[in-house]
């Protein structure tokens, strides 16, 4: 008879609505779930007891509606939750806030669905360096200068991993208002989500690299590391006469860096599925730590993005500096035209009156009736809060993140420079140099910004103190001593040489205006195999300054923020092709029951012989008191696998009646299943091959593998109130990572509102 014991309560949560199918998704390292709402297109995160913490809704574009999710998946450590949408786009979404930390774009094809998203981390602890350390700690030891106690600090690695980040100040948060309507346009503007999203990595955090393998129905897979560095799309792997294959289930194991992927030719009842190994010898093998690698370089695609919405933010705020004021000159200047006698435009004109004192007919009625007092608060609000603004992001937003960038690329090139001879690292010192390059460009610019905004800042100043006093003066038919006084206190000089120098063309045009698309093209032409761009930059921005012909486009912000993207990406895509060139398929493993497949799971375990298996668990509906399982051991060299035979068993119910399963670890599958009365229990069935009897599996003849029965397993039964009708089943193996949580089984009930979490003992011996 099976040994029966019973799970207390850990917590339950209760769902404003109904769960739908493949819902509620628990998260793997807290009491966290998430439910998807179709109605109004949201997703709700919600922990114990009922508490909705995050709301997830992507905005639909015009003319279409907002997408739905089709598949979500937590990140291993609890960090992030992986939203596959219907509009191509995977979404990295942080649970500091709502707003999308990475957003991968999967597929382009409309009619294409995302089908599933695998995400697991993989160890690259450098075996041999942890047993040199071992072995010069245990000589130390004996010789008396070092306790047992005690951890030798590994310097190579320790400069390797030095951070200089946490020296600069906090990247500060961009203006809540949207300058643009692109998927990035309200991530940078909380603190939280500027915190999140630029966390200094932990030492821990470079003994592992993060893996997500994206699979969708157009057979396609695109595999990333490290959140959001996209190392490629891959073709699925041809499963003989199977004209369509897609990704149904995924399974990594961290010692490894072989994965495990489940196909088949329909995510719903497929007939067959087809297990394939993929290596990735480029975690185990790359000549530079791959998470210090990836990690320098999604912070700065960050940097990147972060820095073009800072680009965006200047342009908007130069345009709001100059619309007013070019509404108001716009509005005189044709009445100048048409006078005979006297100044053709605004600025000789209102020279004249800054030197004689005397305004001409048009200046005078546009200075009393249509700029008037009104108008003149409303152009000095524009001006000095348009200015200031672009100040501050200059100064707060735009030069601190660039000094970011350079931090990073001088440890990219050092890294190139050492591993200069190998081509496997996928970028060259010159690429970087010329990066480098163009930030030193954007660096300049952004100082030359600083300087000429608070020059015309302080000359406008000067400007708006005496268009008020001519705005006064000519609509008083006398002049008191109030008027005498303020006028006073002006300094012309300035006055002059704001409307000389600044009143209708900035000297900051020539960053931050419009650029023609034939000066953008030709500047890029001449450039992209010129010599340092620095020299060049600098020889222009002197024709400008004497008022040459210049190249236009060069000095500009856009231009400059666009060029080095490009180059960056250059940079990116190398490297993601060095890494995608080593990657591998192995033979696929067909596996099926004779009948369609209604549950499945996949694992990868390490056996107690340390060799690595692959045991997927199958039913279908016409077994329903039967759960299959299959194992495949894989033998691995140098990040190569190869497939050993199947072997399979399959678990016989008897009089219960199944409800769902889950592996748990290594060790465990859990099956939740009813009993004779309809009781809930949860049973423990043992999967390393010393603990159950596997025979050999055939393909053509499913049904020929031994049986085991279930009466001899561990059971376990739920308290008999609240009467519990499960319906679907989710567990997860204990967790330290973000404080202690016990193995847990978490049962959504039949009413698909309520679901029970129970803690999970620890299985002796």
């Amino acid at each position: 008879m099976a040994q029966e014991k019973q799970l207390a309560l850990y917590s339950q949560t209760e769902y404003e609505g109904t769960v739908p199918k493949g819902y509620p998704v628990s998260c793997p390292t807290l009491d966290l779930s998430v439910t998807w709402d179709s109605t109004s297109r949201n997703l709700f995160i919600y922990r114990p007891p009922a508490q909705a913490v995050s709301k997830i809704h992507q905005i639909a574009t015009p003319g279409q509606k907002a997408p739905d999710a089709q598949a979500v998946t937590w990140k291993p450590d609890g960090q992030f939750l992986a939203v596959g949408w219907s509009d191509g786009f995977v979404r990295l979404m942080g649970l500091e806030n709502n707003k999308a930390a990475h957003h991968i774009k999967v597929s382009e094809s409309p009619d294409a669905k995302i089908t599933h998203i695998g995400w697991a981390s993989s160890s690259i602890i450098d075996k041999g360096r942890n047993a040199a350390s071992q072995a010069i700690k245990n000589s130390l030891s004996k010789e008396g200068g070092l306790s047992r106690d005690e951890d030798i600090i590994d310097l190579p690695r320790e400069l390797a991993f030095l951070e200089v980040d946490t020296a600069f100040p906090k990247i500060s948060p961009l203006p809540s208002e949207s300058a643009g309507a692109g998927e990035d346009a309200m991530v940078f503007t909380l603190r939280t989500g500027i915190d999140f999203l630029f966390k200094t990595p932990k030492p821990q955090d470079f003994d592992q690299v993060d893996v997500m393998i994206v699979g969708t129905s157009d057979s396609k897979l695109q595999l990333s590391i490290y959140d959001s560095f996209v190392i490629g799309d891959f073709p699925c792997p041809s499963l003989g006469s199977l004209s369509n294959s897609m990704l149904v289930h995924h399974a990594s194991h961290p010692n490894i860096s072989t994965q495990a992927l489940l196909l088949a030719e329909k995510a719903e009842q497929p007939e067959e599925v087809h297990l394939v190994p993929i290596d990735l010898p480029f975690i185990s093998s790359s000549p530079i730590n791959l998470a210090l690698l990836a990690s320098k370089l999604t912070t700065l695609q960050k940097l990147l993005r972060y820095i073009k919405q800072t680009q965006l933010h200047m342009q908007a705020e130069w345009k709001n500096t100059r619309e007013l004021p070019t509404r108001f000159l716009r509005s005189v200047e044709g009445d100048l035209e048409n006078v005979e006698n006297g100044p053709r435009g605004i600025v000789p004109a209102l020279y004249h009156t800054v030197i004689t004192g005397h305004a001409y007919q048009p200046v005078r009625e546009w200075l009393v009736d249509s700029v008037a007092e009104r108008g003149h608060k409303r152009w000095d609000k524009a001006v000095v809060a348009g200015l200031k603004n672009l100040r501050s992001l200059v100064h707060e937003n735009f030069l601190p993140a660039l000094d970011r960038c350079s931090v990073i690329l001088s440890r990219l090139k050092g890294l190139a420079a050492f591993h200069g001879d190998r081509g496997d690292i996928g970028f060259a010192e010159s690429e970087i140099q010329r990066i480098m390059d163009i930030i030193s460009c954007l660096s300049l610019v952004g100082n030359k910004i600083l300087i000429t905004v608070m020059d015309e800042l302080d000359h406008f100043m000067s400007f708006s103190t005496w268009l008020r006093f001519q705005i006064d003066r000519l609509a008083s038919s006398t002049i008191n001593e109030e008027l005498t006084e303020k006028e006073a206190t002006i300094d012309h000089g300035k006055v002059l040489t704001y409307i000389e120098s600044y009143l209708v063309q900035s000297p900051l045009r020539a960053f931050l205006d419009d650029i023609e698309t034939e000066d953008y093209t030709n500047d890029w032409s001449h450039i992209e195999e010129g010599p340092r761009l620095l020299d060049i930059l600098n020889k222009q921005l002197k024709k400008f300054e004497r008022g040459q012909p210049y190249m236009k486009a060069l000095p500009h912000v856009e231009f400059l923020v666009k060029y080095m993207t490009v180059w960056c990406n250059r940079v990116f895509t190398s490297i993601a092709e060095a890494k995608k060139r080593s990657v591998r398929f192995g033979a696929p493993i067909n596996l099926s029951l004779g009948n369609p497949i209604t549950k499945m799971d996949l694992r990868m375990c390490m056996a107690k012989s340390n060799s690595m298996m692959m045991i997927t668990a199958l039913t279908s509906k016409e077994a329903k008191n039967q759960v299959s399982v299959f194992s495949v051991g894989l033998d691995i060299s140098h990040g190569i696998s190869s497939n050993r035979q199947p072997v399979a068993c399959r678990i016989d119910l008897g009089s219960r009646s199944l409800i769902d399963f889950e592996f748990l670890n290594d060790e465990t599958l859990v099956i939740l299943c009813g009993s004779k009365d309809n009781a809930p229990q949860v049973l423990y069935v043992p999967i390393q091959p010393d603990k159950i009897s596997y025979g050999s599996y055939d393909p053509a003849s499913p049904n020929s593998i031994p049986t085991i029965s279930a009466d001899d397993l561990i059971v376990y039964s739920f308290p008999e109130t609240p009467t519990l009708q499960p319906v679907r089943m989710s567990v997860h193996d204990k967790s330290d990572i973000r404080g202690e949580v016990p193995a847990r089984i978490c049962l959504l009930e039949s009413n698909c509102t309520t679901m029970r979490t129970f803690a999970l003992p620890a299985l002796e011996g």
